[in-house]
C-alpha cells in the first residue's frame, strides 16, 4: 500500500512539474522571456506561488529546466532526421540536419529564441551552461557529420588551424569520438553551424518577410550551396 500512495505522489508530482514546465513555455511565447514568473504561472494554475516553489526553487531553475528540454527535443528531431538519410550520403545528412533545424524553429520561434537568442533578463545560467549533454550532442553531432566526409571535404579557407584554437573540452569530446579528424575539421563544423544558422535566426526574427515570401526556398538554396562548397 505504501509503495502505491508513493508511486501515485511521484506521477502526481511529476504532472504538475510538466504543467509548470507546459505554461511557462506557453508565457514564453505570448509574452517573451519576461512574462516567465512563477507567481504567474501559480496563478493560471489556481496554486500558491509557495506550491510552485516546491517544484522549482526559483525562477533560473525553472529557465534552466525548460532550455535543457527544448535542446534535447531538438537534437531528438535532428538526430531523427539526419539518420533517416544513409551514411553514404554525407552532404544528404548535412542538407536534412540543416532542414530539421529550420522547421523546428519555424514551428516553435520562443524556443529556438529561449536556446539561441534573446537573454532572460536577470537569468544566471548554472555551472557549465542549462543545455548540458544536449548542447554536446548538437556540437558533436556537427563534428560528426564533417566527420563523415573527412578527407573528401574540399575546404578553400586557406586558414591553417590547430587544436589549440578551441576549448579544451571540447577538443577532448571530438579527439575522442573522431580520432582521425585534424582541427580543420573541428573548424569546418563550427563554419557549418554559423551557415545553417545565420539564415534561420534572420527569418525567425523577421528580417527575411521584408525580402522574400519563400524563405524556405532561400535556405534550400544555402544548404545545397553549402554542401557543393564542400566538394559533396
Amino acid at each position: 500500500m505504501a509503495e502505491a500512495v508513493t508511486s501515485r505522489r511521484e506521477r502526481l508530482r511529476a504532472e504538475t512539474t510538466q504543467e509548470i514546465k507546459t505554461i511557462a513555455l506557453r508565457l514564453l511565447a505570448e509574452g517573451g522571456p519576461d512574462a516567465v514568473a512563477l507567481r504567474a504561472i501559480a496563478r493560471e494554475m489556481g496554486m500558491t506561488a509557495g506550491a510552485v516553489y516546491g517544484y522549482f526553487a526559483t525562477r533560473d531553475e525553472l529557465i534552466s529546466t525548460l532550455i535543457s528540454d527544448v535542446y534535447t527535443a531538438l537534437m531528438d528531431r535532428v538526430e531523427a532526421a539526419r539518420d533517416a538519410v544513409p551514411g553514404r550520403d554525407p552532404g544528404g545528412r548535412i542538407i536534412a540536419w540543416g532542414e530539421e533545424v529550420r522547421a523546428w524553429a519555424v514551428q516553435r520561434p520562443a524556443e529556438f529564441r529561449l536556446v539561441y537568442g534573446d537573454p532572460v533578463p536577470g537569468y544566471r545560467p548554472p555551472p557549465g551552461g542549462p543545455a548540458g549533454a544536449a548542447e554536446l550532442r548538437a556540437c558533436t553531432g556537427l563534428v560528426g557529420l564533417v566527420a563523415g566526409a573527412w578527407p573528401q571535404v574540399r575546404d578553400d579557407s586557406g586558414v591553417a588551424f590547430e587544436w589549440t584554437d578551441f576549448a579544451p573540452d571540447l577538443v577532448g569530446h571530438v579527439r575522442a569520438d573522431y580520432p582521425e579528424l585534424p582541427p580543420a575539421g573541428l573548424a569546418m563544423a563550427l563554419r557549418v553551424w554559423g551557415r545553417m544558422h545565420g539564415l534561420i535566426a534572420l527569418e525567425v526574427y523577421g528580417h527575411l518577410g521584408p525580402q522574400t515570401p519563400d524563405p524556405a526556398k532561400l535556405f534550400h538554396a544555402e544548404m545545397r550551396a553549402l554542401v557543393r562548397g564542400l566538394g559533396l
